[in-house]
This record gives structure tokens, C-alpha cells and sequence, in this order.
């Protein structure tokens, strides 16, 4: 997944008027403003009552579903390989929001501060902030990937992570 291949996927659904914001590796390289690594796919969370609009949005641009783990989390694909891994969130009023979690007790809990704004190729684009990033990358065995993305967090923002 390029650079380029996120803000079309961003334009694409902008233009269908649903909110979205990045996380994962993708979410990362835009607080620190640049691409750091290769990326496999773009980690997305959507509004969930918005998801039918976000499907028929990019299934017209030609991807397709791959993998149905609703409430926590549904992959659509493009014919070239490009993947968007999809996190629906329900919102409340005081504009937190929570995710499914394997755990239905323990949802994934997103506060409100953690929806900001980041930069890929001097675009700014919604994402998560660098705490939610770290909390969302703990209580696993890290791999590569993991270590080299919190180390840009802890160079970027001075922020303690987990490893």
C-alpha cells in the first residue's frame, strides 16, 4: 500500500462523506510526516453507521471483502493486492468511541482526544494520536514492524512505549 494508494482510498471516501480515521503503520508514518517503512495495508476506523457506505464506496472502486470478523474488524481487498483493514466504531455523545474486542466486557476504547490529524506527502489526513497508537500496541509479542513503529513514536514525541 502506497502513499499515494491511501489518499486516493481517503479521497474515495471523502468524497462518499464518511468519517474516517488511520491507524497501524499508516496512522504512525502520518503523525511523524513522512513514510518510514513499507506497508502490507491501511488500518482504517470508520464510523459503523456509516459502514454500509463505506463498503459500497469502495466496492465501486473494485475491492472486494476478504475476511468477516464483525463487530471487531473486516478486511476489504483490491484485485492488485491492496488491503483496508476496517475497525468500526460506535461513538457516544461525548464523542469517545468504542470498538468490538474478542472480550465483549472489555471494548477497545478510543477517547475523544485521540482523533487527530497527521501529514502524508503534505496532505493532512485524519488519524490517531501517537498515545493511542501505544496503547494499541501492547499486551502482545511485537514484531519488526512493531518495534520500528514505536521507535518513530519515541523519537517523534519523546513518549514512553512498552518496547
Amino acid at each position: 500500500m502506497t502513499a499515494e494508494d491511501v489518499l486516493f482510498v481517503l479521497a474515495l471516501l471523502r468524497r462518499a462523506r464518511v468519517d474516517v480515521w488511520i491507524g497501524g503503520g499508516w496512522g504512525i508514518d502520518a503523525l511523524v510526516g513522512g513514510q518510514t517503512r513499507d506497508h502490507r495495508d491501511l488500518d482504517l476506523m470508520h464510523r459503523q453507521d456509516q459502514e454500509d457506505v463505506v463498503v459500497a464506496a469502495l466496492r465501486a472502486a473494485g475491492f472486494v471483502e476478504t475476511l468477516d470478523w464483525r463487530p471487531i474488524r473486516f478486511v476489504m481487498a483490491a484485485p492488485d493486492g491492496r488491503e483496508i483493514d476496517l475497525h468500526p466504531l460506535v461513538f457516544a455523545d461525548d464523542s469517545s468511541a468504542v470498538q468490538a474486542s474478542p472480550e465483549p466486557e472489555r471494548p477497545f476504547f478510543y477517547p475523544s482526544s485521540c482523533f487527530v490529524t497527521g501529514t502524508i506527502h503534505r496532505t493532512s489526513v485524519p488519524c490517531l494520536s501517537a498515545e493511542q497508537q501505544v496503547f494499541f500496541h501492547q499486551g502482545y509479542e511485537p514484531s519488526e514492524r512493531d518495534r520500528h513503529d514505536m521507535a518513530q513514536l519515541r523519537h517523534a514525541f519523546g513518549i514512553e512505549t512498552h518496547f
